[in-house]
């Protein structure tokens, strides 16, 4: 009996010896294979638990976005709404990062901030199919939605021989007190001062970009802070040219009736780019990659397209948004780096210089 259980602790010994011969240098061969495309998941880094976003949307596409996260990779995302505030708050926090995504905001905002250190360079798959003015060339940043601003008028009211065809065109005298637009505070009003700025000094001189914003403003009857009430004043004929949002425009022509037409300007349109980065030293940088590698892929840009009419910037997903999307323009060359560099000065200079400049004293 003795013998016999010896005999059957060799013969286990034996079968667990050869068992481990067997598998070990497969587990080695495993451990030690490359990356490549088949095994990329396998491999991929961990990502923490948590992710904090700083951002300018509204909280109803933050939710929608973060929701989405979430349920791919089961990262928990706590988003805070900073709207103005938000490049003061990821400045003041540059030395110690509490968020770790910066999510909104035009691009010239984010060139300043590229220059000042605070994001940090990755590479999400999709960058290679952005054009390059919708991206850092040091992958810094990135456009994942777009915003073109065009040239539009009542076509009751003015014939399609008599319209602008140009930007040039919205100075020519014969446009006295027939234009309206946003005001100052409006984002789209202050890209078109600095876009117009760069354009002329580009391919003319800044001084002639000077003169040409105070003949524009002479032309110019009225400023609204209020998107609706300046659509309003060109649909009721206060004023039967205008510029605006291109998603707006097509809103009011095809939800409210207006007549309004769309001009697609021989300078093109001024296109503003919504902007994503991730932000240096942040507490939770795999997570923050992961993050813009899912907010800028085809099918986010896709999805927000269709459910809050956001312009993709890649190519292969504007096809696949809303109708208005495939209006052709073309879309004005803009130096945003210079607009960047220059923002505030021009901006001042159009509140303290030009605005009113060439108007009649009351």
């Amino acid at each position: 009996m003795k013998l016999l259980k010896k005999s059957l602790m060799i013969l286990l010994s034996l079968i667990l010896v050869v068992s481990l011969a067997a598998c070990t240098p497969k587990q080695e061969e495993a451990a030690n294979e490359p990356a490549t495309e088949e095994n990329t998941e396998a491999v991929s880094e961990d990502l923490e638990d948590k992710l904090v976003i700083y951002s300018t949307h509204g909280e109803d596409m933050l939710e929608v976005v973060a929701a989405g996260f979430t349920e791919k990779t089961g990262v928990e995302v706590e988003f805070i709404n900073l709207k103005g505030e938000l490049a003061d708050r990821v400045r003041a926090e540059k030395d110690s990062p509490q968020a770790d995504i910066m999510y909104g905001g035009a691009s010239s905002l984010y060139i300043t901030m590229s220059e000042e250190g605070i994001f940090e360079s990755i590479n999400p798959s999709w960058s290679s199919s952005l054009n390059p003015d919708f991206k850092d060339a040091e992958n810094r940043w990135f456009g994942v939605m777009q915003t073109p601003v065009a040239i539009f008028y009542n076509s009751d009211v003015i014939a399609e021989a008599d319209a602008p065809t140009s930007w040039a065109d919205l100075a020519d005298a014969k446009y006295k007190d027939k234009i309206v637009s946003r005001d100052y505070v409006s984002s789209s009003q202050r890209a078109v001062i600095v876009g117009l700025l760069d354009y002329y000094s580009k391919n003319a001189s800044f001084e002639e970009g000077v003169e040409y914003l105070k003949m524009l403003d002479s032309n110019t009857k009225n400023y609204y802070g209020s998107g609706s009430l300046h659509f309003q004043a060109v649909g009721k004929n206060e004023a039967p040219i205008s510029y605006g949002v291109l998603s707006s425009i097509t809103d009011n022509i095809n939800n409210n009736a207006m007549p309004l037409k769309i001009v697609d300007a021989k300078e093109g349109s001024i296109v503003i780019t919504d902007a994503i980065a991730a932000i240096k030293n942040a507490p939770h940088p795999n997570a923050a990659k992961a993050f813009v590698e899912y907010a800028g892929s085809e099918e986010v840009q896709v999805k927000l397209a269709n459910e809050f009419d956001r312009m993709p910037t890649l190519d292969s997903a504007i096809p696949q948004g809303p109708e208005w999307m495939q209006t052709p323009l073309k879309s004005m060359k803009i130096d945003w780096k210079n607009v960047a560099e220059n923002e505030l000065d021009w901006l001042n200079k159009w509140d303290t210089e030009i605005r009113d400049s060439a108007k009649d004293i009351q």
